[in-house]
C-alpha cells in the first residue's frame, strides 16, 4: 500500500511539473501583442516620402571619383553630379536624393560602398 501512496505522489508531481512545463512554452511561444496605432505610425514613417540623402565632404576621395559615384549610383547626369560635388566641397553636405526610407537607406549602403560619407534624414 505504502509504494502505492509514493508512486500516486510522484505520478501527480510529474504532471502539475508538465504542466507548468506546458504553461512556460505557451507564455514563451505567444509574443506581446502590439498596439495597431503603433504599428500603423511605424509603417507610415517607413514608407513615408522625403527621406533624403546627405553625402558629406571627406579629405579623401577626388572631385572627379565623387561625380563618378553620384553618376554610378544616382544615374545622375555629368552637370548635375559635377554641381552636387562642387555643393559637397564648398558646404560641406549636399541633399542629393529624396525618396522613401528603404529607397535611402539601399542609396546611403551604395554610397559607403563606394567610399562617400553619407547619412539619411526625415525631410
Amino acid at each position: 500500500m505504502r509504494g502505492q501512496v509514493e508512486w500516486l505522489v510522484r505520478y501527480q508531481t510529474f504532471v502539475y511539473q508538465t504542466l507548468q512545463a506546458a504553461e512556460a512554452m505557451e507564455q514563451l511561444a505567444v509574443p506581446e501583442t502590439i498596439q495597431e496605432e503603433v504599428v500603423d505610425e511605424k509603417v507610415r514613417e517607413a514608407f513615408e516620402r522625403y527621406w533624403g540623402v546627405i553625402v558629406w565632404n571627406d579629405p579623401v576621395n577626388l572631385m572627379s571619383y565623387v561625380v563618378y559615384v553620384f553618376q554610378r549610383v544616382l544615374k545622375m547626369s555629368k552637370q548635375e553630379a559635377t554641381r552636387h560635388m562642387l555643393e559637397v566641397h564648398n558646404k560641406g553636405k549636399s541633399l542629393v536624393a529624396q525618396g522613401t526610407r528603404e529607397r535611402a537607406e539601399f542609396l546611403v549602403h551604395q554610397l559607403q560602398r563606394f567610399g562617400l560619407q553619407a547619412t539619411m534624414e526625415r525631410g
